[in-house]
Formats: structure tokens, C-alpha cells, sequence
């Protein structure tokens, strides 16, 4: 920054501001070790790929052991570095202290993880012979990289990596496959495209690595040599493999290019529109375009657009999501639209064939057709709970065609799914790392079935948790189902009161930080928080619903009835007695 000068008049641009980019300095000649540990952590904040100007400041055989890729800590405002050791502590080397406030820690795997903790971290500096006489140097510092948090969302991106649901009553071959997101973050300013695409070859991330399966064979990777990947003219990406993928067969080889072809697509800078993958030799292996991929494996269930909620009288209504908004809703056929039981609230399945219903009371489960002429039946499920607000949560369908609900009953609260929505098919689920006296108020279901949000209610506070839902045979053609691993999804929020899937690892939730006011925000899976998605507000929000398809407004019901918000524009009223909106699953 200039410090002396005049003032001269400049013509106003009118171009975008470019993102800014940071780069790194080397050491300067002479400096005490204070300059070097500065020096060094505002080296971290470049977009310096390998690293090579902060190795600078360490000494030579620490320039080698360190790896920076081993992991990330995210620090609330950044690292704050104090000399612990005397000033005049001459051969035995300088002591800092670096402390903060860690909010995450992305590991290796470029896996994100929020951690609310206090950090603590020591660099040692020792003096060093070089061609300019000794020199200050680090020879001792913590693993990877530390960095602020507003550093960290200037250098990486979220990008979500795309592999298969591991279904172990999976049927034939040839059935469209259930692609699970497993969101990663990437530097945006070094070459994202070829590390996403190095990243998915990989495999997933640890704790979503047992649901799923990719169709890229064991110690597969890029051709040695090969350095960065850039699409042609054509937007057809030419990706050179190792010999592990040589003996692919064409059907493997198609699943293995629908991966990185739904994967690139979420990656804002790419334009990719064809994969052609190549064996070792360089003779092609197979090539697949976005039709292709997008008939091998569907990312949504075409039929998603649909808005559902319940009128006055508590029954199934359901309008268009892109009608006007003065467009009045009309019942749904069968039994739930027809009042034959007023209803509480009500979960639509993907293939919108049926429907599960909560009675008014709480107490009573069903699921009907969505048929004329249909008729209700017995509930699938009664909860013995003696409160209203104890009963049943709102249920939830996944893309199996499986029914997932929460009884609240204090004296039996339990997680239930219902395979195909069959009262014969019941099942009480597990879920690990759920506390002594916490309680599950809320259920969503992603659509991969792979995953599942759950609102915890622990210590008189509702929290916001993921978890991982895996199937295992069990030995009698049926599937043991679980969840395991729960963790924390938008631990910014000290109350949360409603949460849907927005995506295939976004959610959209409703809560309040500590001390301040409702707000919605958009969350992803793995804790991180998207920037520049703010919404606008809406006065006491009770439930939210999102579609898979982000070009479908949210829904909500608060103190206006059913409203929704369409892209760009406000809130807007859509029925005032109404409640219970969803969009299908």
C-alpha cells in the first residue's frame, strides 16, 4: 500500500472485481525470528500450490519432511503467534506459541469436519548456515497448514465428489444406479479441475466411504506424467489412467466416467460435457457424454416438482412448483385429500404413487395410494405416547422407497423405518453416538438413502446431526439396517427447528445462533457453510421443505400460512390456513 503521494481522479470501471489472490514472499535477508514466523504463516495464505515460497522459511531438512496436504486447521480469525521463549535465548533456538480458536479440520482426504476448540501450536526457529551467513529458520511446526477462516473460504472451494450407494439387496446390473454426494474442498486458484477429478479416483472421504462403492478399480490414478487435465474445444476431457484400470470392462469403465462427469459438473469452472477415458497405453478405454451418464444414473427422480401441504381441514392438497403463486391447490386423489382422517402432517414418496400420513393427534401412522378410490386402512403404526407432541414426527421416504419416522415417546422413543412403506417390514434402527436421554424430534432422508438428518433434542437445546445409514445382509435375504456416526451439521446454531435436504449435500435449516434471532440458512452435510447464500427473513418459521431440483422455490409455513420463494424474488403467500408443506421424499 502506497504511504505518501497525491490524490489523482480515475475513471470508475465498471468490470466485476476479480476475487483477490495472494502471493507469497520469501524470506528477506537478516530478519529477527518474529519476521520469520510472520512471514511464514502469511505464506500459508498464498495460492502458491505446492508450498514452495513457505518452505522458504523453513530449514532445509524440514522443507522436505513437511507436509502440508496432511491436514488443515481452520482457525476463527487466524493464528496468533507470542515468542514463549527468552529474547536472548541464542543457540538453543526460539520458542513461539501459535493459539486460536479452531472451528474445523479438513483432513487429508480434503474431508471437512466442524471442531469448536482451543488450539495450540508450536513453531521452533533454529539458526541456519546460508550463502548470505546465518539465518533464522523453522525446524519445528505442527502438521499441515493453519489457517483463518476467512483465508480458508478465499482459497478453497467446495466441490462434491459422486459414487455409488452400496446396496447389499442391489438388483440388476443394468437398474439405474443411486449416485451418494461426498462433498471435498479443493484450491480454486491452482488447478481444480485435475485435483477434483485426482480426488474422486482416490475414493471417498473415510466416514462415508463404508455405503458406498466406486467403480474405479484399487490403486487406480493418472498416468505418471501426467500433471493437469484441460478439456478441448469440444468440452471433451481425454483422462489418461494407470495400468489398475486397464482391465476395466465397458460397463465399469461407463460408471467410472459417470463419476467424474457428475462430479466436474459441480465444479463452478468446468465445462466438461464428455469424458473419454484412456488405458495406460493411451488406446481408449471408453467414452461417455452427460446423456449417457445421466440415463446410467439419474440424479433426481424426474417427477419432484410437485408442492404438498395440508389445508384447513387437514387434508393432502398439492399444486405445481412452477405455477403462479395465485393458483389455488387442489386435492390429491384417494384417501388423505378426501378427509377421511385429518391429518398432521404427511411425507409424499418420490414416485408420488403414495403417501404417509401423522393423524391429528399424533398417535396414528398411515400410508395410502394416491388413487381414486383408495382407501385408508388400518395405521401402520400406533405410538403409545399420552402428549400430541410426544407422538409420531413428520415421516420421511428415501429413494429406496423406504418410510423413516421418529416416536417421541418419552417412555420408548425410536427411530423407525418401514421397508417399502410395509407395516410387515418394520424395523427399530439403531443410532450410534446418540447420548443418554437425547431424543429425535425430526426425520430427513436423503434421497440416496445413504444419509440421514436428524433434529436431537439433548439438554434442553435441538441440534442439527448427520448421520451415515448403512444395510447389511442378514444371512436370510432381509437388510439390517443402522445409523452410525452421527455428527454435527450446523454447529454455528444453538437451536435448531427445522431442516430439509436442498440438494444432494445441501440442507436448508431453520435456527438461531446464541442470543440472536430466527434465521434460515442453507448448511452442507459435512458442517461447512456455503457463502453467498444468504435468505431472506421470514417471522417464526415452524417448517421448511426444499426440492432436489434448486430451481424450485423453498416452502415454509410460519405466521402467514404456506409460503414460498421463488429464485430472486420474496416470500410469497401461497395458502394462509394452510401447514405441513413438502416437496416428495
Amino acid at each position: 500500500m502506497p504511504d505518501s503521494g497525491g490524490m489523482q481522479s480515475v475513471e470508475a470501471s465498471q468490470r466485476p472485481d476479480s476475487q483477490v489472490r495472494v502471493f507469497a514472499l520469501p524470506p528477506r535477508d537478516n530478519v529477527g525470528p518474529g519476521s520469520i514466523v510472520e512471514g511464514f504463516l502469511d505464506a500459508l495464505t498464498s495460492d502458491d500450490p505446492s508450498y514452495a515460497i513457505a518452505r522458504k522459511y523453513l530449514t532445509p531438512k524440514q522443507a522436505k519432511a513437511w507436509q502440508p496436504g496432511q491436514q488443515t486447521v481452520v482457525l476463527a480469525d487466524g493464528p496468533n503467534p507470542r515468542p514463549t521463549s527468552r529474547p536472548d535465548a541464542g543457540d538453543e533456538g526460539h520458542l513461539y506459541e501459535m493459539t486460536g480458536r479452531q472451528v474445523a479440520l479438513v483432513d487429508k482426504r480434503q474431508a471437512y469436519r466442524p471442531q469448536d476448540r482451543t488450539y495450540r501450536g508450536n513453531l521452533h526457529l533454529t539458526q541456519v548456515d546460508t550463502a548470505k551467513g546465518k539465518q533464522w529458520r523453522i525446524d519445528s511446526l505442527p502438521e499441515g497448514v493453519v489457517l483463518g477462516a476467512s483465508d480458508f473460504q478465499r482459497i478453497y472451494q467446495s466441490v462434491n465428489k459422486y459414487y455409488y450407494a452400496d446396496d447389499p439387496q442391489a438388483s440388476a446390473e443394468d437398474a439405474p444406479k443411486r449416485l451418494v454426494a461426498d462433498p471435498v474442498f479443493v484450491r480454486q486458484w491452482t488447478d481444480p479441475l485435475t485435483e477434483t477429478v485426482r480426488e474422486v479416483i482416490k475414493g471417498p472421504t473415510s466416514w462415508l466411504g463404508p455405503v458406498v462403492r466406486s467403480a474405479f478399480p484399487s490403486h487406480t490414478a493418472l498416468k505418471g506424467g501426467v500433471k493437469t487435465l484441460t478439456p478441448d474445444d469440444a468440452n471433451k476431457l481425454t483422462v489418461p489412467l494407470n495400468r489398475s484400470a486397464d482391465a476395466a470392462s465397458p460397463s465399469r469403465c461407463k460408471e467410472m466416467a459417470a463419476q467424474l462427469l457428475f462430479s466436474l459438473r459441480d465444479l463452478s469452472s468446468s465445462s466438461v460435457e464428455e469424458v473419454e477415458l484412456e488405458r495406460s497405453d493411451g488406446r481408449l478405454l471408453c467414452a461417455l457424454s452427460e446423456g449417457g451418464a445421466q440415463a446410467l444414473a439419474p440424479r433426481t427422480s424426474g417427477r419432484l416438482d410437485d408442492q404438498y401441504f395440508l389445508d384447513a381441514k387437514g387434508r393432502l392438497v398439492r399444486m405445481p412448483g412452477k405455477s403462479s403463486s395465485d393458483r389455488a391447490p387442489e386435492r390429491v386423489p384417494g384417501p388423505l385429500g378426501e378427509g377421511e382422517q385429518v391429518l398432521r402432517s404427511v411425507a409424499v414418496s418420490r414416485d408420488q404413487d403414495r403417501a404417509s400420513a401423522v393423524s391429528n393427534t399424533g398417535h396414528d401412522l398411515y400410508v395410502a395410494s394416491m388413487v381414486s378410490g383408495a382407501s385408508l386402512g388400518d395405521a401402520v403404526a400406533h405410538s403409545r405416547a399420552k402428549k400430541e407432541n410426544d407422538g409420531f414426527s413428520t415421516p420421511s421416504w428415501d429413494g429406496r422407497g423406504d418410510l423413516w419416522v421418529a416416536d417421541r415417546d418419552p417412555k420408548d422413543a425410536r427411530l423407525l423405518m418401514y421397508g417399502q412403506g410395509m407395516a410387515d417390514q418394520e424395523q427399530v434402527v439403531p443410532v450410534d453416538r446418540l447420548g443418554d436421554g437425547a431424543r429425535i424430534e425430526a426425520v430427513k432422508m436423503s434421497a440416496d438413502g445413504a444419509r440421514i438428518a436428524l433434529l436431537v433434542t439433548e439438554d434442553g437445546a435441538t441440534s442439527l446431526r448427520i448421520g451415515r445409514v448403512e444395510r447389511r445382509s442378514d444371512g436370510e435375504g432381509g437388510t439390517d439396517v443402522s445409523v452410525t456416526e452421527l455428527r454435527a451439521a450446523a454447529p454455528q446454531m444453538e437451536e435448531v427447528t427445522a431442516v430439509s435436504w436442498a440438494g444432494s449435500s445441501r440442507l436448508v435449516v431453520v435456527g438461531r445462533e446464541s442470543g440472536g434471532l430466527q434465521q434460515i440458512r442453507y448448511v452442507q452435510c459435512d458442517g461447512s457453510a456455503p457463502t453467498g447464500q444468504a435468505l431472506p427473513g421470514l417471522t417464526r418459521v415452524s417448517e421448511i421443505a426444499a426440492s432436489e431440483d434448486d430451481g424450485l422455490p423453498l416452502l415454509a409455513h410460519s405466521d402467514d400460512g404456506v409460503v414460498r420463494l421463488p429464485s430472486g424474488a420474496a416470500w410469497q403467500s401461497v395458502l394462509k390456513d394452510g401447514t405441513a408443506p413438502v416437496y416428495p421424499g
